[in-house]
């Protein structure tokens, strides 16, 4: 199969006719073989009938329906487990990403090697305090710490070849950040293509400023994770060592002092406090390490959702 198009969405129901044919009419202009994965992540509205009543009439139309909203990590990951396609291209159900550009994303992919290209949405129409801001914010912040140059990594348009999705593992809310998961993966063929932004046509925007503050801490997780995650004692053990030293230093100072001037107040100093606290910070660090070393990163049930139907798949 050519390509899986994966559509994560909550209370979208009246863009997905519109959306779907818009798919459709692409996928039968380039002759592709194709499926569309609609995830509804719990929506109170009848999106689940909408998708329902689409794969009646297009049977490359398959559905996952969540019990209840998991968000829209669950969602990609759930579709990415489901998806056959040779490429895999992501975006988002609201019609303000154009299906007239998964062509040239799947050329990027295909011709050019990439192992995911992410799409910039160079020109966007969102409220320019609530969202463009804080997105230049947020996408400069995550280029510095991860070292990878793009844009727009939260931009839902995204293609990826087939074994990058089946390679990574999407969790907690870290859809923001699959191009650094790719990169810790071993991916690192990483491109980008300005793509068409349009301004929302139904219903209205799902964020908000706790998902602005929760993407910050995703990115601080995220780092320490694939840097540490097969060696946590590199970390803890590193931090250990520096506290441990510091307390073993100001402690020979003390017992040194103590002996040179038999009338210096040990444990009157700031110092003996400091000193002792430093030993034990440093020896929990050390412990931590040795734990971390002992838990296997891939803690059970951690992407285990409750799925209440599916269809086509």
């Amino acid at each position: 199969m050519d390509l899986s198009i994966v559509i994560p969405l909550i209370d979208e129901a009246e863009s997905l006719p519109e959306l779907a044919a818009w798919i459709e009419k692409v996928m039968n202009e380039h002759q592709y073989t194709y499926e569309i994965i609609f995830v509804d992540d719990g929506s109170s509205d009848n999106s689940w009938s909408e998708i329902e009543n689409l794969r009646k009439m297009n049977p490359n139309i398959k559905g996952i329906k969540f019990q209840r909203n998991y968000g829209k990590s669950a969602g990609l990951n759930e579709a990415f487990r489901a998806a056959t396609g040779d490429i895999v291209i992501t975006m988002d159900a609201d019609l303000q990403d154009s299906p007239d550009e998964i062509p040239e994303l799947k050329r990027m992919i295909q011709e050019n090697g990439f192992d995911m290209v992410s799409g910039w949405k160079k020109k966007r129409y969102d409220n320019t305090f609530t969202k463009n801001i804080p997105s230049k914010f947020f996408n400069a912040v995550t280029r510095k710490v991860s070292g990878i140059k793009l844009h727009d990594f939260n931009c839902g348009l995204k293609a990826y070849s087939n074994r990058v999705i089946k390679g990574i593992e999407v969790y907690g809310e870290m859809h923001r950040y699959i191009p650094v998961l790719a990169k810790w993966a071993g991916f690192k063929k990483i491109g980008e293509k300005v793509v068409e932004h349009r301004a929302r046509k139904y219903g209205q925007s799902k964020f908000g400023w706790r998902r602005f503050v929760n993407g910050f801490l995703d990115l601080l997780s995220i780092t320490v994770v694939g840097k540490f995650s097969k060696r946590p004692m590199h970390f803890f053990g590193l931090w250990g060592t520096i506290f441990f030293l510091l307390g073993l230093g100001i402690s020979l100072y003390l017992i040194i002092s103590k002996f040179v001037n038999p009338g210096f107040a040990l444990t009157n100093r700031p110092g003996f406090y400091l000193a002792l606290t430093s030993l034990i910070m440093g020896m929990q660090l050390f412990l931590a390490g040795f734990i971390g070393e002992l838990i296997s990163r891939n803690a059970p049930g951690r992407n285990s959702y409750i799925i209440e139907k599916k269809t086509g798949l």
